[in-house]
C-alpha cells in the first residue's frame, strides 16, 4: 500500500450511485410481492418476472408516484416525459437476457444535495439523474457452484447518480448518510439496509494534485453500509495510488467489497454504456405526466432533513446530536414539535440531549409512532426539571419509563412519584441532611478548603447531601444552605 507521502500527492474523486428500492406493494411490472424479505427463494415470482415468452408487463404507477417524490427530496425536476429502455447482458439473475432501465430519458432530472460533514462545513453533491428500472435476481455462491433467487427479479428501483463531486472517503459515507435519510423521510424506501432496500456502487478514482483530467475509475458494488463505503473509499484510494506509484496503470473494472478483510478485489471488467446494446423498449409505453399529475404526486410532503436543521438552528446544539435525531425521523417529528410549542430554551435542548444520549440504547421508536410517547410528556418532563422538581438523574429515569407500557397514560409526574423520585425542596428537612454532613468527620477537609476559598470543594458536600438524600434533595437548595451554614 502507498505511503501517507505518497497519499499526500493525489486527490481522490468519487462519484457514488445508489439504487433504491421503492415501497411499493407488487413490483415494478407484476403482481408478485415486493417483500421479498425472509421469504423463500423463488417464492415471490411471477411469469412476467420469469420473462417467459407471451408475457408482457404492465407499469405499476405507485412506483411511478415514488419516484416522482424522490424527486422532489432530491430538489430535481420531473420529465413530462420519459421512457424505458432495454439494457442487454447475459447474467444467470436476469431471465430476460436484458434489463428494464431509463437510459435516454429517465424520469428524474439533476438535482443537488447538501450533504453536511462532522466538522461543521458543507459538500454540494450535483445529482446528475435518477431514473426507474427493475432490480435483477440475486446470486448466492458456494465453492464450485451458485444458487439464483429471483424473488428480487422485477423490484422495483430509482438509481441515483451523483457527479463526481466528493473528495473524501468521510464525505462519501456522509453523502450516502444523508441519502438514507432524504429517501426514508419522502417515504420513497423501507430503508432496510440489511435486506438491500438501499445499496451503493462507488466510483472512486485518484489524480495528481491539480491534474487536468480524472484518473481512470474502479467502481465498488453492492455495498450497503456507510461505514462499508467510507472504508472501501479508504482502501480503493491507498491501492490505486500504490499502482500509480509503482507505474502500473488502474484499471476500468468492477470491484467487490469484503467487511472481513477489509479489501476490494477484482470481479470484472467494466464495460461501457455501448456494451449493453441499449433500444427503447416496445413492450411499455411512455410515462406522460402533467405539471398537475406531478403536484398531486408530491402532495402532503414531509419536512426534510434540511428543512429541520434549518428549524432547530438556534438551539446551539452540538452538530452530533443533530445527526443522532435525523438518524430517526419519528424523534425528529415529535422534537419539532416541542420546538414549536416551547422555543428554543433549556427546557427543549434538554428534551434533544434527552433523546440523543438513548438512541444508543436503541430504544424502539415504534413507541412514538403509536403515540405512547408525545411531545406534551415530553415537555412536562423537562419542565420538573426546570422547576426543580426533579434531578437530572431521575428525569433520565422517567424519560426510560416513558417508553414502557407499564406506565402508559401516566404523566411524567404520575410516574416520578410512583417511582419515589420527586425532589425534596423543603428547607427544613434539607437542612437536617445539611446538619448531619457538615458534623461529618469525613467532611472536615472540604470545610477548611471551603473557608480558605477553595469554593469548588463544595462540591463534596453536595455530593454528600444527595447520597444521604438518595437523590431526592434539591441540589440548589442544599448548596444555598451549605453556604449559609459555612
Amino acid at each position: 500500500m502507498a505511503t501517507q507521502e505518497q497519499l499526500q500527492k493525489y486527490d481522490m474523486t468519487i462519484g457514488i450511485e445508489c439504487h433504491v428500492q421503492l415501497a411499493t406493494r407488487t413490483k415494478l411490472f407484476s403482481t408478485a410481492n415486493n417483500d421479498a424479505r425472509e421469504v423463500t427463494p423463488n417464492s415471490n415470482i411471477t411469469p412476467v418476472d420469469y420473462g417467459l415468452p407471451g408475457m408482457l408487463p404492465v407499469l405499476n404507477w405507485e412506483a411511478v408516484r415514488l419516484a416522482v417524490r424522490a424527486g422532489r427530496a432530491l430538489g430535481s425536476e420531473i420529465a413530462m416525459h420519459s421512457h424505458f429502455d432495454r439494457k442487454h447482458y447475459f447474467y444467470p439473475d436476469l431471465p430476460k437476457g436484458y434489463q428494464t432501465t431509463q437510459m435516454y430519458e429517465p424520469i428524474i432530472g439533476a438535482g443537488l444535495v447538501a450533504v453536511p460533514l462532522d466538522d461543521g462545513t458543507t459538500v454540494e453533491v450535483r445529482i446528475h439523474h435518477a431514473h426507474m428500472e427493475e432490480d435483477a435476481g440475486k446470486l448466492t455462491h458456494f465453492d464450485g457452484y451458485s444458487l439464483v433467487d429471483l424473488n428480487r427479479a422485477g423490484t422495483p428501483l430509482i438509481e441515483i447518480v451523483s457527479e463526481p463531486d466528493i473528495h473524501s472517503a468521510a464525505a462519501a459515507r456522509a453523502y450516502a448518510t444523508e441519502l438514507y435519510r432524504l429517501m426514508t423521510y419522502a417515504g420513497v424506501t423501507r430503508g432496510d439496509l440489511y435486506h438491500g432496500n438501499m445499496r451503493f456502487d462507488v466510483n472512486i478514482s485518484v489524480a495528481l494534485k491539480g491534474a487536468a483530467t480524472l484518473g481512470t475509475r474502479a467502481e465498488v458494488k453492492n455495498l450497503n453500509s456507510f461505514r462499508s463505503i467510507e472504508r472501501a473509499a479508504e482502501y480503493e484510494f491507498k491501492r490505486q495510488v500504490a499502482l500509480l506509484e509503482r507505474g502500473e496503470p488502474v484499471l476500468q473494472e468492477t470491484r467487490g467489497w469484503s467487511d472481513d478483510t477489509q479489501v476490494t478485489t477484482s470481479q470484472r471488467s467494466k464495460e461501457d454504456a455501448q456494451d449493453y446494446r441499449y433500444m427503447p423498449d416496445p413492450d411499455i409505453p411512455p410515462i406522460v405526466l402533467t405539471a398537475d399529475d406531478i403536484t398531486l404526486m408530491q402532495a402532503d410532503f414531509p419536512k426534510l432533513p434540511s428543512e429541520y436543521r434549518q428549524s432547530w438552528g438556534d438551539l446551539e446544539l452540538d452538530s452530533s446530536v443533530i445527526a443522532t435525531i435525523l438518524d430517526h425521523q419519528p424523534v425528529a417529528r415529535l422534537l419539532d414539535a416541542i420546538v414549536a410549542q416551547h422555543g428554543t430554551g433549556n427546557l427543549v435542548r434538554r428534551a434533544f440531549n434527552w433523546f440523543a444520549s438513548v438512541q444508543a440504547e436503541d430504544i424502539d421508536t415504534a413507541a412514538l409512532e403509536s403515540g405512547l410517547v408525545d411531545s406534551h410528556r415530553v415537555a412536562e418532563l423537562s419542565k420538573m426539571v426546570e422547576d426543580n422538581k426533579l434531578s437530572s438523574t431521575s428525569a433520565k429515569d422517567v424519560f426510560l419509563s416513558l417508553f414502557d407500557e407499564l406506565y402508559k397514560g401516566k404523566t411524567a409526574e404520575e410516574i416520578a412519584l410512583e417511582k419515589n423520585l420527586l425532589q425534596v425542596s423543603d428547607e427544613g428537612a434539607i437542612a437536617a441532611v445539611v446538619d448531619e454532613v457538615l458534623a461529618d468527620p469525613a467532611s472536615t477537609k472540604a470545610i477548611e478548603d471551603i473557608r480558605s476559598g477553595n469554593d469548588k470543594a463544595i462540591g463534596y458536600l453536595v455530593g454528600q447531601i444527595m447520597k444521604k438524600s438518595k437523590g431526592k434533595a434539591n441540589p440548589s437548595l442544599a448548596q444555598k444552605l451549605v453556604r449559609e451554614k459555612l
